[in-house]
């Protein structure tokens, strides 16, 4: 897949599309969303922006959520990306293979170089988990890989 500019990237959503969220991933042609989406209407509303590219979370168990894989490989720009919610469920090692492991789960934005390796998580976009920062992130493809950025939303507290 070819994309011109930033790849979005939100995770731990749980059913919470924030508008803030979509607008810090404006003028993204793809979203990669890894997980706990949270219901059957995020997907679509994200869809709407740009291609995306999602896979369920643990809180993803309803039947809506069966078309959504736990995992996923892709390709953008010539750079792979792996797609696992639960970092610490990945059962392959990255090196060599991948230029980026985008993960969510822990609501914990991560933007990490390990080995060549992105090590990235978005942080979550949907309701605030203690006191994490509500976040959303862009990942860049370059000639020697990928690089990412955490965008800290801010929003109305009451939601």
């Amino acid at each position: 897949m070819k994309v011109s500019g930033d790849i979005g990237v939100i995770s731990d959503t749980h059913a919470l599309l924030r508008p803030e969220a979509v607008r810090a991933l404006d003028g993204c042609e793809l979203i990669l969303h890894a997980g706990d989406i949270g219901n059957s209407r995020v997907i679509p509303a994200l869809k709407e922006r740009a291609a995306v590219v999602a896979i369920r979370g643990n809180i993803d168990k309803d039947p809506w959520a069966d078309e959504y894989p736990i995992s996923e490989a892709i390709e953008v720009n010539g750079k792979f990306i792996y797609l696992i919610h639960n970092i610490g469920e990945l059962d392959l090692d990255p090196f060599g293979t991948f230029d980026a492991v985008v993960f969510g789960h822990s609501h914990q934005p991560k933007n990490e170089q390990k080995n060549g390796v992105l090590y990235f998580n978005p942080g979550s976009a949907g309701p605030r988990r203690f006191s994490l920062p509500i976040a959303v992130g862009r990942l860049t493809t370059h000639k020697h890989g990928i690089t990412g950025k955490i965008i800290e939303l801010s929003v109305d507290q009451s939601a």
